[in-house]
């Protein structure tokens, strides 16, 4: 399946992640790191991008990015396009640094800001690069250092960072730095590194099984509505109703309409009422339950059916064509 454009508009707050080719060393040493950081940071404000946490680890580096007047792509590009080349100059060596496409997830910010916070800067802790968090407070090479006021180097938008925790900088210090703490002591951690439903799920069991998600995003039916809809994206356009969806597959498979709300063991109708499921919930992103109550079924069987109707849209191209889905 190809891999879906980004999302990428002014004002979003991004997850990005990249490594190395082949997931080899992208800082070889302290002066690498160094360069890359500066390069960050200069960048930073000259494309009126916010950082609110940073983490460098050999191989690859996590950014909690939120650029304000420009594209994520393009701050991405300058970086990691100027830093390949300099490293390259250094090491003596040719060819990619990085993997093709560095990874990069949508957040809702009011939902998990702190918490993506914690999780990028207790990475360098968790993969073992500081024994204690004691060694934390003075690693370099993220921005926790920063945010309990322990390097004057100042590569964080600290002040909504920390105005989460008090007015008072000071207070303010203390606080982020034992939520911190008591992270380390949380199991099972969630994948902030990534989007869609299992993932958002997992950190937020309050949602529903039938809300919209989408695999570049890591946030509510809501707030994946309104990213959809203010980008673009053709996941967003609900024009059509239930009514227009099964009509169209029915036509297709020489049905009528009526006669997909009736139960049915049929191998024919099971198959274009799969389709139908497979339209309505994963393209065109209605809600599940009430797919299931028009097709006289329970959301669980939607669910089953979406994944069989995807199976059969696969096979068939000019069902596909006809109904204008693409996968």
């Amino acid at each position: 399946m190809p891999r879906q454009a980004r999302i990428d508009y002014p004002g979003l707050l991004h997850h990005v992640i990249a490594r190395g080719i082949e997931k080899r060393p992208i800082f070889h040493d302290d002066q690498d790191r160094e360069a890359f950081v500066s390069r960050l940071k200069k960048l930073l404000v000259e494309t009126g991008t916010d950082c609110y946490a940073w983490a460098l680890l050999d191989n690859h580096f996590h950014l909690l990015l939120q650029p304000n007047t420009t594209s994520l792509s393009s701050v991405m590009r300058r970086l990691l396009t100027g830093y390949a080349v300099v490293f390259n100059l250094r090491h003596q060596r040719s060819g990619h640094l990085f993997e093709n496409r560095y990874k990069s997830v949508v957040c809702d910010g009011d939902s998990y800001f702190l918490e993506l916070v914690r999780y990028i800067h207790l990475n360098p802790f968790r993969a073992g690069i500081i024994r204690t968090f004691e060694g934390l407070d003075n690693y370099s090479w993220s921005g926790h250092i920063q945010l309990i006021g322990n390097t004057s180097r100042t590569l964080i938008s600290e002040e909504k960072v920390l105005s989460f925790f008090s007015e008072r900088r000071k207070t303010a210090r203390v606080r982020y730095r034992q939520f911190v703490i008591d992270g380390i002591d949380i199991t099972n951690v969630p994948e902030f590194s990534r989007g869609g439903k299992r993932i958002t799920r997992a950190i937020d069991p309050d949602l529903k099984d039938d809300d919209l998600y989408d695999d570049r995003i890591l946030g509510s039916g809501r707030f994946v509505e309104q990213v959809l809809s203010l980008s673009g994206d053709p996941q967003s356009e609900r024009q059509e109703s239930f009514s227009d969806i099964m009509e169209r597959v029915a036509k297709y498979y020489n049905l009528h309409p009526s006669i997909l709300k009736k139960p049915s063991k049929e191998r024919g109708l099971a198959r274009a009422k799969a389709v139908i499921c497979y339209i309505a919930v994963r393209d065109r992103g209605l809600k599940g339950a009430d797919v299931a109550q028009n097709l006289g079924c329970t959301p669980g069987a939607v669910t089953h059916a979406a994944k069989r109707g995807e199976a059969a849209l696969r096979k068939d191209r000019i069902l596909r064509d006809r109904l204008g889905i693409k996968l």
